[in-house]
């Protein structure tokens, strides 16, 4: 049941997508388009009581007996959805509350109860029993300031930057320079890897991997693919929306696959202040582009409609719209660290009911919502590059006539509001900083050598992808390593 050539060959004609004189068919991957059509009934009560067994064998009967396309291959993402479910979501109650007790010895049952419901705790039903999900520790260390303090935790990177902490020196610092010239750049060489975990690789297997690189783009420049191993690896062109460099063949040594790249990240100031008091709209006709939905989770929902309404009631500036919806987002979510997006579904609409996420959830809604009021937004991920730390990231591109692109972070907001820090928090509503890595500019794009099996995440690409001639692999069965190498200020 593990092939989807039943139905027709997916095409992104026939998906909506505008096409560009590449390559029509899409693979497997792009099944996740239909996952707007819902399980039927009997499949849903399973899938929330964590019947994971009679969900995938209900699944297998339906799809012998529809004859709907759409269903077909939402059935078919629904399928190994499923089958991932549990992977995130490991610990037993008494699993969980141990996992606490190492770094707080008195943390109670019914204080553990009360943060469950209050959604800080993530839990699934798994076969009818809740199992909690792996990292609900750190994201409470990350969204609570005093909890890390009581728990002895701190976390790098600047994003996890609390009160008068150094990684907020750094950003504050940053915001001050390029407001003061105007830009501020940074030269970064970043050193990244994939392995294939051992007790996984057999002697002669097929192999394709792929690890992302810089991408051209308005921020990006002087970009330099220093060293790749192995040498014959597949460099994407610089325009990929998913760029990436890829390896194929046959493996009989188990071995890295890795890339070093250099480039030049420049942070140019946007002053939103100035053109909220120009007026800009005034006699400005906005663009079309990128106003569009992208099934699954870029869909303008009844919800979504009526909440894009309520929040821009009375206003017609594009700039104020967007703002708002900033507002929105950073002054009432709580950041959170998420289960795989493979799992996820109406990852917009989910987070604007629940009012938690993290980078990419809030980079989601934002965009959704912008979209939704006829503001052009785009999707932009890859990394942070600090000179101390290198991890994932996602923010957002939207446009305003007359001053083109301009960009937002809302998960850098929140956690300008988890530091009390408001001047910071209204800077990235705008504006970035330099120490970004950009890989991708689509989000559920395609790769240039695309992978012909279900990916790790069928929708971004920031730590890389690997699979065999049989199947893609999990994020738990290979390897991944990311360093800053160097980030040099630029006079």
């Amino acid at each position: 049941m593990e092939s989807i050539r039943r139905y027709p060959l997916l095409t992104k004609s026939s998906l909506g997508i505008e096409l560009s004189g590449k390559e029509e068919a899409l693979g497997m991957n792009d099944a996740f388009r239909y996952l707007y059509v819902g399980l039927p009934e009997d499949i849903l009560r399973c899938k929330l009581s964590g019947d994971w067994e009679r969900a995938v064998r209900l699944i297998d009967k339906r799809l012998m007996d529809t004859t709907s396309d759409a269903m077909g291959y939402c059935l078919k993402a629904q399928r190994e959805m499923i089958r991932r479910m549990s992977e995130d979501y490991p610990y037993t109650k008494e699993e969980a509350l141990a996992v606490v007790r190492q770094h707080i010895p008195d943390f109670g049952e019914e204080e553990f109860e009360e943060r469950a419901d209050d959604g800080k705790i993530g839990w699934i039903y798994d076969k009818g029993e809740r199992r909690f999900f792996n990292r609900f520790f750190q994201s409470m260390c990350k969204a609570e300031p005093a909890f890390a303090i009581r728990a002895g935790v701190r976390l790098p990177g600047v994003e996890s930057a609390g009160k008068d902490s150094a990684g907020e020196g750094r950003l504050n610092r940053c915001a001050r320079l390029i407001r003061e010239r105007g830009e501020l750049g940074n030269r970064i060489r970043i050193r990244a890897g994939l392995r294939m975990k051992d007790e996984v690789f057999e002697p002669g297997m097929f192999v394709r991997a792929h690890l992302p690189i810089p991408a051209a783009c308005e921020q990006q420049s002087e970009i330099v693919i220093e060293k790749i191993y192995p040498p014959e690896g597949k460099i994407a062109p610089e325009d990929a929306l998913q760029r990436t460099v890829c390896w194929e063949g046959i493996m009989e040594e188990n071995h890295e696959f890795y890339v070093e790249y250099s480039y030049v990240h420049t942070a140019r100031y946007h002053d939103v202040e100035r053109m909220r008091e120009d007026g800009c709209q005034n006699g400005c006709t906005q663009p079309d582009f990128f106003t569009n939905e992208e099934m699954p989770h870029i869909r303008f929902t009844p919800y979504i409609r009526e909440l894009t309404a309520k929040l821009t009631k009375g206003v017609t500036d594009s700039l104020e719209k967007a703002g708002r919806f900033y507002d929105f987002i950073t002054l009432n979510m709580r950041y959170t660290f998420m289960p795989a997006y493979f799992i996820l579904e109406d990852i917009a609409e989910n987070c604007a009911k629940t009012f938690m996420g993290d980078c990419g959830v809030f980079a989601l809604l934002f965009l959704t919502l912008c979209r939704c009021a006829g503001i052009p937004a785009c999707w932009q991920s890859g990394l942070t590059a600090e000179p101390d730390f290198c991890g994932a990231h996602d923010w957002v591109r939207f446009y305003i006539e007359p001053y083109g692109w301009l960009y937002a972070d809302p998960s850098y907001g929140t956690a300008a509001v988890r530091a009390e820090n408001e001047e910071r928090r209204r800077f990235y509503f705008g504006n970035l900083d330099p120490y970004r890595m950009v890989a991708n500019r689509g989000f559920q794009a395609p790769f240039t050598i695309d992978k012909e099996h279900w990916r790790a995440d069928p929708y971004d690409n920031q730590v890389g992808e690997m699979e065999t001639a049989d199947r893609g692999l999990r994020y738990g069965e290979f390897e991944r390593t990311k360093e800053v190498l160097t980030c040099e200020e630029l006079e």
